[in-house]
Formats: C-alpha cells, structure tokens, sequence
C-alpha cells in the first residue's frame, strides 16, 4: 500500500520532475481511482500540485487531472480560486471542454462577487 494518493500515483504514471520509485506493489489503474475517488480535496491538490506543478506539465493522464479537479470541487465548491485553476486545466486540453471551463470560469467570478 502506497502512503499517499501523490505516492501511489507517481508509481502509476511516473513524475516528470523525480524519478519513478521503485515499487513492488502490482498497480492497477482502477485501484488509483478508487483511492482518488474517496480522498480528501487537501491530498488530491497535493498530488497535482506535486505531480503537475505548472499545470501544462506531469503525466497525469488528462481524464485523471479533470476527475481529480472535479472531485476538488465537489468537496470545496467555495473557492473561486480553485474553481479558475480547473478551468485553466480543461481549457489546456480543449476545445471539448471550453464551454464546462467557460461556466467554472463565470462560478469563479460570481463567488468572489458574493452572488
């Protein structure tokens, strides 16, 4: 078992900035997921802040990054800082996803007017 959510992916998928530890456990991508899905919004920001510090960068799938951002939000809907972070996020990897990023991005603006 993998001490963090940050740790358990870097053995999954690598980390373009240290090298991939070695690791003797079996990964399966469903079993990152699973873990991903039930973490706590502070240990998924630890995992991309780590593992994709400039956002453009790390290999993170993309379907991985937009579930993480999603789950952030979901348990953090307040932060309209967060909330433009994940709209950077899909607009990198869009034009799929312009118009979901668009709305984020009018979420953002609207909590930091008070609306």
């Amino acid at each position: 078992m993998h001490a963090t959510l940050t740790e358990h992916a870097r053995c999954l998928y690598g980390d373009e900035y240290r090298p991939t530890p070695e690791c003797d456990l079996e990964h399966h991508e469903h079993h990152f997921v699973e873990e991903l899905t039930f973490a706590d919004a502070d240990s998924i920001l630890a995992m991309l802040r780590e593992l994709s510090p400039h956002l453009v960068d790390g290999r993170l799938p993309v379907w991985i990054r937009n579930l993480a951002y999603r789950l952030v939000l979901l348990q953090r809907p307040g932060e309209p800082t967060l909330t433009r972070e994940a709209a950077d996020s899909l607009y990198l990897h869009g034009p799929d996803w312009d118009h979901i990023a668009a709305d984020l991005r009018r979420r953002a603006d609207a909590l930091e007017a008070g609306a």
